[in-house]
């Protein structure tokens, strides 16, 4: 239950307090005296829209804070969102405060919130009926949710929706594996060139490196064996580097008896000797690797060519092996497109079946929880005047399954016994939506603590108006009521009525909400009745309505 509502710097309202009563509670006053700004101050609190347009002319920011009674509900979503609260403490406290940029931030017990978490926390605290509900029903693609929330069939339909989801996947799966035949046996023949290419290729890392190197090698072929056979002619041949470091080192070690300190210079000598007999072999042998033959080098220009033609084809060779990979997997996957057509084939029959039997099982509940609703719908229809008005659910089964199962549901009615139902939008007048609302708020399962209206008796006058009043105060019976009204008859059955009124002041407008005792409930009720002209006799009947 809502116990308090404050409101802070809200469009024309500059400051107000509300203490809300159980049971019933009416809003009154002129029109665009800021009722519904009320409500809109309560629906930020449960986390609706709540724009820069809220905030008063001139103020930086506004404040709306609401103090709830707390349920067990109440008391397991703060648990569940990691909000501390003493189960001692029977008050829910809530703050919100929009900024002049638009921006808000939401306090729940003092802890920060996100605007979904207040949504969706709000959801258990109140349900707001604007006045604009009653055309809701004109919208025949939201007939289907009214019907599922009376069926409270959420399991069924979530088992539903995931044999849905299964089966369009494999619908989509098979779908694209067929629209992939037409070009199957050429991309087929296109895999095949190209395996067939790549591997005949036989692709080494590093070896186009390699060929370059030598063919370098082969272009210089004749300057390098000059080189080196002069190179070692004057280690070993005429030149003889070798023979005279050994004689050399011979002096020496015959000097090193006479000379002991010349020893050290044979030793460096003899070592020479050796590593220069060790360079002229290597010059030798590399020399007698410089065999170059035009085959060789025709061999390295072909080579080079085919792994050029590769690489514009395919790119690096690491990349072209990669590609020799992906494209033997996907051939191999195209030549066994059949078994995998047949066995996507058989997943969707089975997808089928099993949301076949999902949908029966929804549309059971669905037709179940329709013959029910239609009864009570017609029932409370008959408490608000319109006691000929039948009410029908009609199915219109679909050819396949759908998102949604594999019905359409439209509301059908006749206003007056004796004429066929029709599509509402056809047959009902402004009035007759309101209390076709209303009928359907009455039996509609709400999990909120309270529920608010918001002018919900549009176009409803004379007998129909005092039957809406004994429904609404019906409904308040069980839970708190909130309700903006221009009826008397609807004002006069009220537990607690409050009165809104918007005044001038220095050239400022500003709404006043004051609560209103039983001598300010009859001066009231008589406006409703007479308007400005307010005199004994509507005096009278106001003190009589309201007894």
């Amino acid at each position: 239950m809502l116990r308090r509502l404050t409101v802070e710097n809200v469009a024309v309202i500059e400051h107000a307090e509300i203490e809300f009563l159980p049971g019933f509670n009416v809003l009154t006053g002129e029109t665009g005296a800021g009722k519904s700004i009320v409500i809109d101050a309560l629906g930020a609190v449960i986390g609706e829209r709540a724009g820069r347009e809220l905030v008063r002319t001139g103020a930086e920011n506004a404040s709306v804070s609401g103090v709830f009674d707390v349920s067990a509900e109440i008391f397991a979503w703060l648990d569940g969102n990691g909000i501390n609260t003493d189960e001692d403490d029977a008050e829910l406290i809530i703050v919100r405060k929009i900024n002049a940029d638009g921006k808000s931030n939401c306090r729940v017990n003092g802890a920060s919130v996100s605007v979904a978490q207040l949504r969706e926390l709000g959801e258990l605290l109140a349900d707001i009926h604007g006045q604009n509900d009653g055309r809701a029903l004109l919208a025949e693609t939201a007939h289907l949710s009214y019907l599922d929330a009376y069926a409270k069939n959420t399991d069924i339909f979530t088992a539903y929706s995931g044999k849905y989801k299964v089966y369009k996947t494999a619908q989509s799966a098979l779908s694209d594996l067929r629209n992939k035949a037409a070009d199957r046996e050429i991309r087929i023949e296109e895999l095949r060139r190209q395996i067939d290419e790549i591997s005949a290729a036989k692709l080494i890392p590093g070896e186009e490196e390699e060929l370059l190197q030598r063919r370098e090698l082969l272009k210089n072929s004749g300057k390098l064996t000059g080189s080196l056979e002069s190179a070692y002619d004057a280690l070993r041949g005429g030149g003889d580097a070798l023979g005279l470091v050994q004689t050399a080192s011979a002096l020496l070690e015959k000097a090193s008896a006479l000379a002991p300190e010349l020893n050290s210079v044979a030793v460096i000598l003899e070592t020479a000797a050796g590593e220069i007999e060790e360079a002229a072999e290597l010059t030798r042998d590399f020399c007698g690797k410089l065999d170059f033959s035009p085959q060789e080098q025709d061999k390295i220009e072909e080579r080079l060519s085919l792994l050029r033609r590769i690489e514009h084809r395919y790119g690096t060779v690491e990349e072209t092996l990669l590609r020799l990979g992906r494209s033997r997997v996907e051939l191999e996957e195209l030549e066994s497109w059949n078994e995998n057509i047949t066995a996507l084939e058989r997943d969707v029959q089975a997808a089928l079946r099993e949301l076949h039997i999902a949908a029966e099982e929804l549309t059971k509940s669905r037709k179940s929880a329709a013959s029910e609703l239609e009864k009570r719908v017609a029932e409370e229809l008959a408490q608000l005047s319109m006691p000929g008005a039948r009410f029908v659910v009609n199915f219109d089964f679909c050819s396949e399954p759908a998102a949604k199962g594999t019905e359409d549901v439209k509301f059908l009615m006749s206003a007056n016994a004796g004429e066929e139902p029709g599509r509402i939008s056809k047959i009902a007048s402004g009035g007759e939506l309101s209390r076709i609302m209303l009928a359907l708020k009455s039996v509609l399962p709400s999990g909120s603590s309270a529920q608010i209206f918001d002018e919900i008796d549009a176009g409803v006058s004379g007998i129909a108006a005092g039957r809406v009043a004994a429904k609404l105060k019906n409904v308040a019976a069980g839970k708190q009521v909130l309700c903006v009204t221009h009826l008397p008859q609807i004002a006069a059955v009220a537990d607690a009525q409050f009165l809104i009124e918007k005044q001038q002041r220095d050239g400022r407008t500003f709404t006043e909400i004051t609560p209103l005792d039983h001598s300010g409930r009859v001066r009231e009720l008589a406006r409703l009745i007479g308007g400005e002209n307010v005199s004994d006799t509507t005096l009278l009947a106001a003190e009589e309505m309201l007894n």
